[in-house]
């Protein structure tokens, strides 16, 4: 059966924009022999990455130890281009999500790009969070470096899904994606403990 596999990960180089504050990819490349290789540093958080409970919660889960039916599976990319600030309770109301989705949601954020830093880039709001640990949905994917608003003292965004283990997928590229139903695999490298780890996310379709 023949499918297209559609890459939603951001490319990974000295240029890639990462978080304020978060450390900046330094990549140095070692020549051998032999053969070569590179050290590289980065923060767990850089790039297409999936926060773990730990990201949140001293105690949470590790990214090694999340369960990996999550990451993989179907899933739905929502249409949500149309939001000029956060994504909210109302905005996904109309979607009909139901307990076990994987969800994905599209907004100006990927239209944008991610070469420049950008303040005003578009978030989930806290209530939206909620509704949606209430449903309790496998995963959630946004195309934003992070899924709260920047500064925002109010972390149930992050705490509300990751509380229930739901993992939260940040940094997708999903402008060339249309809207609708995939096959996602997004899984992110093994550091048992750690709170969040770069991912290479692709939607089969």
């Amino acid at each position: 059966m023949a499918f297209r596999i559609i890459d939603i990960s951001l490319p990974l180089d000295k240029t890639t924009v990462v978080y304020p504050g978060n450390p900046a990819i330094r990549i140095t490349p070692r020549r051998g022999k032999t053969s070569d290789m590179s050290a590289i540093t980065l923060g767990s958080h850089t790039g297409t990455h999936i926060d773990a409970p730990r990201h949140v919660f001293k105690k949470g889960r590790g990214v090694g130890e999340l369960a990996l039916d999550r990451c993989v599976g179907p899933c739905r990319v929502l249409d949500l281009t149309g939001v000029r600030t956060a994504v909210t309770t109302n905005d996904l109301r109309s979607h009909r999500i139901r307990s076990g989705e994987r969800i994905l949601v599209k907004t100006r954020n990927s239209k944008r790009g991610f070469k420049k830093w950008y303040d005003d880039y578009i978030w989930l709001a806290p209530d939206a969070a909620v509704f949606l640990a209430r449903k309790k949905i496998a995963l959630f994917g946004i195309d934003s470096w992070s899924v709260k608003q920047r500064g925002s003292p109010d972390n149930r965004p992050h705490t509300a899904l990751l509380a229930r283990g739901i993992p939260i997928l940040e940094g997708l590229n999903l402008k060339a994606v249309r809207p609708g139903r995939y096959f996602l695999a997004a899984l992110p490298l093994r550091f048992s403990r750690l709170d969040g780890a770069p991912a290479r996310a692709v939607l089969f379709g």
